[in-house]
């Protein structure tokens, strides 16, 4: 019997994403381009989604799993950004 040979790495759903260059880090780096903002602000933001979209890359690779600040994201809620409702950052 055969059956499917992997080339490559096992990865995660926030990773997937990150190679195909549209994580939310990527999108809030665009966005960024586009505003008015000064130059130096926008370079500081768009360098802190860099590091972010690193550091979440590095512990998916090390962990097998995202970390739990993007497993857990939903976006802006009733009781709060980013979690779902029940779990704490």
């Amino acid at each position: 019997m055969r059956g499917f040979r992997e080339q490559g790495t096992t990865t995660t759903p926030f990773d997937m994403v990150v190679l195909n260059g549209m994580s939310r880090f990527h999108l809030a780096a665009l966005a960024l381009h586009y505003a008015p903002l000064p130059r130096a602000r926008v370079a500081d933001l768009t360098a802190e989604c860099d590091r972010a979209i690193e550091s979440a890359v590095q512990y998916a690779r090390e962990h097998l799993e995202d970390p739990r600040e993007i497993s857990d994201w939903t976006g802006v809620g009733r009781r709060g950004a980013g979690y779902r409702e029940g779990h704490r950052p």
